[in-house]
Parts: structure tokens; C-alpha cells; sequence
């Protein structure tokens, strides 16, 4: 098959463009975006620096690291109309962190991946930072990612456990243990993570699906060990999928 000219290109802007995004509100070095692409780091730096140059990345003079440029605000507002979601949700994701006290958390499907959307804190006052707006996670991996891929067919989870290499996240994320977290979630209707990114962080999550059914969203739950324990997981777990429904509803009616 004939590739597109600079088809590689656009896909390494992406990349970058993603680690960038990803990396918020700090910012990130250009040693940090080439690891997190596999791009050596004059390559990084130059996609950095054309980026750059077209608004789409800014450069801090003073931390050294770089942040999404006004160029992607522009544009993020064109599309904001047909994809963002987050008015609506806004308040159903605080609402959950009212009644649970724990940071809740909105994230959305983007192929293979989540994507972090919106953060509420509860009143809770110790907070797990795992996850923020903008941060990326593979599909099970976390509880919003687990949670997204629990609910998709069958034929869907197995090619994407049959081709994602999930091994930078552990012997706990090897395909057989996912499908048993697959499984697990299914019978209950919501994902937990026992604390399998972060020792002592742990998460739960429940699918929101879109006018085809399909999981398209999810709301998250996470906190320390101590606030997810067994007599209290099946309330954490009902006060999810309540405020996951609900959300389903307004997003089909908007």
C-alpha cells in the first residue's frame, strides 16, 4: 500500500502535541516529550521548535518547558461545539464528589486511550494526584480506561489485548489479568483499581455510553486505600453508576 507523503511527520507532530497536552499545568521538557514519543531528543526539539513557530506550543523562558500554544486554544474552541461535553457534565462530576467526599473525575475515549477531561475534589482533604485534566492513559489501565474497555464487544477487547503492550505498567496489566478486571467489572457494572499505578491510590470507575450504546465516557473515583474499602465499595460503586446513568441520559438528550 502507498503511504501518504509525510504521513510520519503529521504523526510525530501528534505525538508530541499529545505529550505536551498531556503534561498540564506544568508543562514538559523536550527530554521528557522524546521519551514519552520514543523520538530521539534533537528530533523532539525541532518538532518542538516548528510547532513553535506556528502557535501551536509555547516555550517558557523561566521553567524551560513547554505548553500548548494559543493556536491550539483556537482551534479547541472551533471544535468545542461539536465535542465538548463538559458544560453538561460539570455538574453531575461534582455531584459525585459531594456525595462520595473523593475527587471525581470525567475522562473520554480517544482510540486506544483515555483522556482526562474534568477534576472535582470532594471534601475528603487527602487526594490521590494520579490523574489530572489532560493526562492519557491506555484502555484498562486505570479505572475510567478499564472500565471504557469492559464495556465494549467482545471481538473489540480481544484485538486490542492481543496488540496493546501495556508491560510499562506492570506484571498487572499482562492480558490475561486484564481480562480477569474485564470480567470482574461486567458483573458488578463499575472497574476498581487497587491501587495498581500508584501503591496506595486507588480508583473505581463506570462507564457512560453514547447514543449507540457504546462507551464512549466514563466517571472515575479516587483516593487513598483507606476510602475504598470492601464494606464501603458497593456504596462508592452505586453512587457511580447512578451519576454514570445520569449522564447518559443528558448527553443523548442534548
Amino acid at each position: 500500500m502507498t503511504s501518504v507523503p509525510g504521513t510520519q511527520v503529521i504523526g510525530r507532530a501528534a505525538a508530541v502535541l499529545r505529550a505536551v497536552g498531556a503534561a498540564m499545568p506544568r508543562g514538559v521538557s523536550a527530554s521528557a516529550v522524546a521519551t514519552a514519543t520514543g523520538l530521539t531528543r534533537p528530533t523532539a526539539h525541532r518538532l518542538l521548535a516548528s510547532l513553535a513557530a506556528e502557535g501551536f506550543v509555547d516555550h517558557d523562558a523561566l521553567s524551560g518547558r513547554w505548553v500548548p500554544g494559543p493556536e491550539l486554544y483556537l482551534l479547541g474552541a472551533a471544535a468545542a461545539e461539536r465535542y465538548d461535553i463538559t458544560a453538561p457534565a460539570r455538574p453531575i462530576v461534582r455531584a459525585l464528589a459531594e456525595a462520595t467526599g473523593e475527587s471525581a473525575f470525567l475522562s473520554a475515549r480517544r482510540g486506544d486511550e483515555t483522556v482526562c477531561l474534568l477534576r472535582e475534589d470532594g471534601a475528603f482533604p487527602i487526594r490521590s494526584h494520579v490523574l489530572h485534566e489532560g493526562i492519557r492513559f491506555p484502555l484498562g489501565v486505570a479505572s475510567a480506561g478499564l472500565a471504557i474497555l469492559a464495556f465494549l464487544p467482545d471481538a473489540a477487547v480481544d484485538r486490542y489485548l492481543s496488540a496493546a503492550d501495556l508491560s510499562a505498567f506492570g506484571p498487572a496489566h499482562e492480558p490475561a489479568r486484564i481480562r480477569d478486571r474485564v470480567t470482574a467489572t461486567r458483573a458488578a457494572g463499575y472497574a476498581l483499581n487497587p491501587g495498581l499505578l500508584v501503591e496506595g491510590s486507588w480508583g473505581m470507575g463506570a462507564a457512560v455510553f453514547d447514543g449507540s450504546d457504546q462507551p464512549a465516557w466514563a466517571l472515575s473515583l479516587t483516593g487513598i486505600e483507606a476510602r475504598f474499602s470492601a464494606d464501603r465499595r458497593p456504596e462508592l460503586g452505586r453512587l457511580l453508576l447512578e451519576h454514570a446513568h445520569r449522564l447518559t441520559q443528558r448527553l443523548r438528550g442534548r
